[in-house]
């Protein structure tokens, strides 16, 4: 009748966020901010070495930054950039 509780479950010894990064990551270097995308794919990659999971999520994330940046780049120049052509 008296049951012990079960054990918590084991965690890493810090706080493993890789995933965390790597999607804020790939979001933001998909939307809106390049330079965010690749900040937090390097974030990712780091936890990811650290904690021994797979860099994946990291590298996509830097992609999709290094992706975002040349192509506003690549609007902008053209001059079909939406905002700023205010005719």
């Amino acid at each position: 009748m008296n049951a012990p509780y079960p054990p918590p479950p084991a965690q890493a010894g810090g706080r493993d966020r890789t995933t965390l990064w790597g999607v804020l990551g790939i979001i933001l270097g998909l939307l809106c901010c390049g330079i965010l995308g690749i900040i937090f794919g390097y974030l990712s990659i780091r936890d990811a070495k650290r904690y021994g999971q797979s860099p994946v999520l990291g590298y996509l994330a830097i992609a999709f930054g290094v992706i975002n940046i040349i192509g506003s780049a690549i609007l902008r120049a053209s001059g079909n950039y939406p905002f700023w052509n205010n005719n």
